[in-house]
């Protein structure tokens, strides 16, 4: 359909167009605009909006996280290899005090030789960040104990990063601990 009058006559052509599309737009514009603001038709309301699936989902998994939490460091204190060994993904990445990089192997081989024992543990001022399927945690750890063979004390921070399988359970795939300097 052309818009513009014809140069000639002044008319508007409308042999191009189907006589039905002429005046369809100005009639299909207020419907259209009708259909956002009024409420929707009985039954065909969407499903219920009073809970917030995404937020019930965080709560769980927060607990989730805090209940993985408490268990790592049951299996650190008590080096619970078989313990630990399901906490850790297969793909698990660890920076110890050291600055070592510790895949799973790695760190289970620690507990089993005790070339890390601790014998406290307290945590303290701990931060749960959910990002989806992950976790991010972050504490204040009070450690006492023995690094390959030497005497491990004072107050640290670490990060440990969870990821939520599909089989619900939470894996740490990273860790890395820092020693927090003159700090009792």
């Amino acid at each position: 359909m052309r818009f513009f009058p014809n140069a000639n006559t002044g008319e508007r052509p409308r042999d191009h167009c189907p006589p039905v599309m002429i005046g369809a737009v100005p009639v299909l514009i207020p419907i259209l605009f009708a259909g956002l603001f009024l409420p929707p038709i009985a039954g065909a309301q969407p499903a219920a909006r009073a809970t917030h699936p995404h937020k019930e989902h965080k709560r769980d998994y927060r607990r989730e996280i805090e209940l993985a939490e408490k268990q790592w460091r049951t299996a650190q204190l008590a080096g619970d290899i078989a313990a630990m060994d399901r906490l850790l993904a297969d793909d698990y990445f660890g920076i110890s005090v050291a600055g070592q990089l510790n895949n799973k192997t790695q760190q289970l081989e620690r507990l089993r030789n005790h070339t890390l024992v601790l014998t406290r543990l307290d945590v303290s001022d701990v931060k749960i960040k959910l990002v989806g399927r992950v976790a991010i945690v972050t504490s204040l750890a009070q450690v006492e104990g023995v690094n390959e063979g030497e005497s491990l004390r004072g107050t640290y921070r670490y990060t440990r990063i969870y990821k939520r399988y599909p089989d619900g359970s939470w894996k740490i795939t990273n860790f890395e601990v820092t020693r927090v300097p003159n700090a009792s």
